[in-house]
């Protein structure tokens, strides 16, 4: 397939790329995603998933429910009003440490090709999801303290988008997602997997954020060295989008063109409402710490350490709609 035949002259093509084109962009482009050699939660699909165990909870309402592999009894539709939630089956030890260890050889990136920048831009948006975010480990100084819980929750849905021109077909920039930001590269400050057109990815330990390269990317204060550690590297845990994808929205096709699955009508959370009760961890380092630091130090911390809502799907994302974040 010619990827450079993306420049069309029908304008109400508007230059995007037809399904095929898409399916040649992602098989030219498509990141190969490195996970940390010590990960301990890895992707699935979100089929393996409701397979093997998770459950569907109403509010009021006591137990969970079986999900479809297809997701089709899952509310769809709507908005995120706390009815519903997706959990482990807690009264299981064994499927619920099962699933939050994931099952790479599963997993694929589900795609949402969009127009961007007035239609000057192709984005190939692509959502990983893992079954499980890990704990998360601080950086104090020269001090690296694991934390037991902090940071734990079910269901994890992050993405990375690659922009592509619509007059020559070229990749231009990459949109790594780190857990509430993230930030765009330059084609020209990519990795690429050698031989190839295809970027590398770097997802983080126990969080999945993502990185264009290697090392320890620290999120807090770089300047007093403390905050929330971010470590990726490559390692044998490697998942390669070009080939194990799935298109699941391309609104811009028209109705029908792409089949969106039943999942993906899910608006609800993907995991239940955490409240941590770290305040006797935290406060035990915080006490560690200078008295010219002490005062502010938890500032540097994200609300997350502390507890968050269940995570919601991909189309409850605020860069769902319109140009990606930042």
């Amino acid at each position: 397939m010619n990827i450079s035949c993306l420049k069309n002259l029908d304008p109400t093509l508007q230059a995007m790329p037809n399904l095929d084109q898409v399916h040649a962009l992602i098989q030219h482009y498509g990141p190969t995603v490195y996970f940390h050699p010590e990960e301990t939660y890895l992707p699935s699909s979100v089929p393996w998933f409701f397979k093997n165990g998770a459950l569907l909870y109403r509010f009021g309402k006591p137990g969970g429910e079986p999900i479809n592999s297809t997701g089709s009894n899952l509310p769809s539709g709507g908005q995120n009003d706390g009815s519903y939630w997706i959990d482990l089956p807690q009264e299981d030890e064994e499927a619920t440490n099962n699933l939050k260890k994931g099952n790479i050889e599963s997993s694929e990136l589900y795609v949402h090709v969009k127009p961007a920048l007035g239609w000057i831009f192709t984005d190939v948006v692509m959502w990983i999801f893992c079954p499980f975010n890990g704990p998360a480990t601080l950086k104090i100084g020269l001090l690296t303290v694991p934390m037991n819980r902090i940071g734990e929750h079910v269901g994890d849905w992050e993405h990375f988008t690659f922009r592509i021109s619509n007059f020559n077909g070229e990749l231009t920039q990459m949109f790594f997602s780190q857990h509430s930001g993230g930030g765009w590269v330059d084609v020209s400050d990519l990795e690429f997997v050698k031989g190839s057109n295809k970027p590398v990815v770097y997802s983080s330990k126990h969080g999945h954020a993502s990185f264009p390269h290697p090392g320890m990317y620290l999120q807090g204060s770089s300047k007093l060295g403390i905050g929330v550690r971010n470590d990726v590297g490559k390692s044998e845990f490697v998942v390669d989008s070009s080939q194990r994808y799935r298109v699941v929205a391309a609104e811009y096709l028209g109705e029908g063109v792409v089949s969106e699955p039943c999942w993906l009508q899910y608006m609800r959370e993907w995991g239940p409402t955490i409240v941590y009760d770290s305040a006797a961890e935290i406060d035990k380092i915080i006490n560690l710490l200078p008295l010219i630091v002490r005062f502010s130090i938890e500032n540097l911390f994200p609300i997350a350490l502390y507890g968050e809502e269940g995570p919601t799907g991909p189309k409850e994302k605020d860069n769902w709609v319109g140009d990606e974040i930042c």
